[in-house]
């Protein structure tokens, strides 16, 4: 079911500068009802054509984000469907399982629908997965209190580290280091040449909090810290010094809420447990903008990330919105 209509402005917006006068005319352009349960994952495709979403129905739906329409649905009953992520190419992703007797990691074809490598090693959930932004390398981190690097090319696994509870890891955007937010506090960085030495950073970040998500800006200078409580952290991704911290979002009840970098890093954002979404300046913490849905009814929102080639945002609870900037 589609609502509303996408404007064909979208690459008039692309070349768009993202100012704060953008960011409060923001308003969903179109929302899709295609889920019956809450959309757990999202993520764009390099070119930002293409959006993908998992959800808790156990189904994985394609958006072609230019025509505004849903391309594909493919159901994973089987396993469940969590943490879906592009590879390199927008005919491919790999996704973690969602049941409760299978840690595996798959690699889908979204062209054929077929399972082109399952990866096995973990014994606990998946919680964790993260996309070399240059080869075709991954990480995943589990309950199991093990990180694992793979290949897509090969099922065995590349690389392991051991780690005490919950870990959240993210490749920097040169694809040389990757970060992990380890459980107590801890953010450690490691080159991927050498990880198995130990990280080369350790800072601690004193929280009390677990981790749920990592990201870095698409400068590489800050990395963005979700927590399973209403605190967001932007850490300063050399010095490990806490440079803003982002609170006035609701997370009572302690679920996953992602947080994004806007594409310059100029912008936070965060879904809430009350159905808004919030946008701060990111070095000053002011709130910008808090943007609702016009409807009652509203769950968390789970997932909320921008695309990285136009002035859209895609957010998701039980339905999936396209936020764009409205003309007035």
């Amino acid at each position: 079911e589609e609502i509303d209509h996408i404007s064909s402005e979208f690459f008039v917006r692309s070349i768009m500068r993202i100012t704060k006068e953008a960011i409060e005319k923001f308003a969903p352009a179109k929302i899709f009802k295609d889920n019956e349960k809450r959309i757990n994952s999202i993520d764009f495709s390099h070119d930002g054509q293409y959006l993908v979403t998992s959800s808790d129905d156990e189904s994985l739906n394609l958006y072609d984000t230019t025509s505004g329409k849903k391309s594909k649905t493919i159901f994973a009953k089987k396993y469940g469907i969590d943490l879906i992520r592009f590879t390199h190419t927008s005919s491919t992703v790999i996704t973690a399982s969602k049941n409760d007797w299978d840690e595996s990691i798959r690699y889908l074809s979204l062209h054929d629908n077929k399972y082109l490598r399952y990866f096995k090693g973990h014994r606990g959930r998946v919680i964790s997965l993260a996309m070399s932004p240059k080869d075709d390398t991954f990480m995943s981190s589990s309950l199991d209190d093990t990180i694992r690097l793979w290949d897509l090319n090969s099922n065995v696994c590349q690389g392991l580290l051991r780690r005490k509870g919950r870990s959240c890891v993210s490749y920097d955007p040169q694809g040389l280091i990757f970060a992990v937010a380890a459980s107590g506090g801890f953010l450690k960085l490691f080159d991927l040449r050498s990880y198995d030495r130990g990280p080369f950073s350790s800072f601690m970040l004193n929280t009390p909090a677990d981790w749920s998500g990592i990201k870095f800006s698409n400068d590489g200078k800050y990395i963005l810290l979700s927590t399973l409580t209403n605190c967001i952290l932007l850490v300063d991704s050399f010095t490990g010094d806490i440079k803003q911290k982002y609170q006035s979002f609701s997370n009572r009840s302690g679920v996953p809420l992602e947080a994004s970098f806007s594409p310059d890093a100029q912008f936070v954002l965060s879904g809430s447990e009350d159905g808004t979404i919030h946008v701060w300046n990111t070095l000053s913490g002011e709130e910008v903008k808090t943007w609702k849905h016009n409807s009652v009814e509203q769950s968390p929102v789970g997932v909320v990330q921008w695309n990285p080639k136009s002035m859209m945002v895609a957010s998701g609870d039980t339905s999936l919105s396209f936020w764009v900037p409205t003309e007035e």
